[in-house]
């Protein structure tokens, strides 16, 4: 009674109704399709976090799935906007999605916050990424830390086998600048696609290389492919994959063929052997469960709400702006710093080399 009182009747009953409204978070994710073995994480991570309030507001989050497919994934966003009347997007979970994504949030003008790897998603010469961010590490990032790890070990010549989409595509030109830098030599390149039963043709052509090193640029459990093919080759050199497979059913797939097999990952991977010093344990620890995009949300809405309220324009663009000014936000896979250049915003600190050994991951040291 005295809350009503207070809002009194008319404009004012109107605005504090406004007030109260609950956050709608829109959500696509790969639940099912080649990318399934990382969306389904995804998916009971938001079933785990439930219904929080953040800044007095309740969020709900609306999950779909898009199948690991593009056109889905922007069905998907189109109707969160349009019918679910989401105050912003967060997903997809590969990179041809996430890419399709943005022409829809950027023409409705509602803040995304990607679950993808690839820099092109927030690339700062592309307008289309003025309403766009992104939680894991660029592949430039991690690329510098694979090439940096194979210098180290003696690699002079590299092979490359990836997806052949935006993924692969993306961590082949990372790759080649890195391996350039570091005066590593490329001299085979293969490309596959996520759903290929087999790439004995595509290997076959990678062993006649003799390459001291070969890098699989790809994600999830299709990543296992080329892995199990070139062990079964009997390749003896060192193999890397990207921070796309940093999950257990990709250890549960390649099996004991992954077993040596380097890769740049997030530290949360294995926060629980970080020096007590690392700026990324804690907030490792305290959000292993969590997400990156749900930790910037929470920084960024009690921002956003002293400028409007959820449902409105003036929200989003408020949300926007206050995901743009994150600074030194402790994640779990790094230290946000965004900026109008960077819509990623992660530095040296959000990347560790790890080993497989004996389907664990242990941390390089």
């Amino acid at each position: 009674m005295k809350s009503l009182l207070r809002c009194a009747a008319g404009a004012a009953f109107f605005f504090c109704a406004l007030a109260t409204a609950d956050i709608n978070v829109g959500v696509t994710l790969s639940a099912t399709g080649p990318a399934a073995s990382l969306g389904i994480p995804e998916k009971n991570t938001f079933e785990l976090i439930g219904s929080p309030t953040i800044g007095g507001q309740k969020i709900n989050f609306v999950v779909l799935d898009d199948k690991s497919d593009t056109t889905e994934a922007v069905k998907n966003t189109r109707k969160l906007i349009s019918e679910d009347k989401v105050d912003v997007i967060v997903g997809s979970t590969v990179t041809p999605n996430s890419l399709a994504m943005r022409d829809v949030v950027n023409e409705a003008e509602v803040p995304m916050i990607s679950m993808a790897a690839s820099a092109q998603i927030v690339n700062p010469a592309d307008p289309k990424t003025k309403w766009v961010f992104k939680t894991p590490q660029n592949d430039s990032l991690m690329a510098d830390a694979v090439a940096i790890s194979m210098r180290a070990s003696g690699v002079s010549t590299m092979g490359y086998i990836g997806f052949a989409d935006a993924y692969g595509e993306s961590w082949l030109a990372e790759i080649k600048r890195s391996a350039q830098t570091a005066g590593i030599k490329v001299v085979a390149e293969e490309k596959y696609n996520r759903a290929d039963p087999s790439v004995t043709g595509q290997v076959l052509k990678l062993l006649a290389a003799k390459p001291d090193a070969i890098l699989i640029g790809a994600s999830g459990t299709p990543a296992a492919t080329p892995e199990k093919e070139l062990v079964a080759r009997g390749y003896k050199g060192k193999i890397y994959q990207t921070h796309g497979v940093a999950n257990s059913d990709f250890l549960r797939v390649v099996g004991a063929d992954g077993n040596g097999t380097l890769l740049p990952a997030g530290p949360m991977l294995v926060y629980e052997q970080l020096p007590e010093g690392n700026p990324v344990k804690k907030s490792a620890a305290e959000y292993v469960h969590a997400w990156d995009a749900y930790i910037l949300l929470q920084k960024a809405i009690p921002d956003a709400l002293k400028k409007g309220q959820p449902g409105t324009k003036a929200f989003r663009a408020a949300l926007r702006d206050a995901l743009e000014n994150s600074k030194e936000v402790p994640g779990a896979n790094g230290v946000f710093n965004i900026n109008a250049s960077d819509h990623n915003g992660f530095d040296n600190r959000a990347r560790v080399m790890v080993k497989i050994d004996n389907g664990k991951w242990l941390l390089v040291k």
